[in-house]
């Protein structure tokens, strides 16, 4: 759950005091009111799945024991 959603449930279903709000969550009283003010939504996208740099040697990697063979010069 974003952070966004959880202020506004203790803000506005819950009746939690801007002060306490300001103590749980570590935030400026003005922070928390200008997030309660602002309205705005958190994204609810997911991020697409990229191939890392690491993917065209991962079966080098998991064949175990490459430090020893690359210190040797065997690879």
């Amino acid at each position: 759950m974003g952070f966004l959603s959880i202020l506004r449930r203790w803000a506005l279903r819950d009746k939690m005091p801007i002060r306490a709000l300001s103590r749980r969550m570590e935030l400026s009283r003005n922070t928390i009111g200008k997030y309660l003010r602002e309205g705005a939504v958190e994204s609810k996208f997911n991020t697409p799945s990229r191939p890392g740099k690491r993917d065209p040697y991962a079966d080098r990697l998991s064949a175990g024991c490459w430090r020893k063979r690359a210190r040797n010069g065997e690879l």
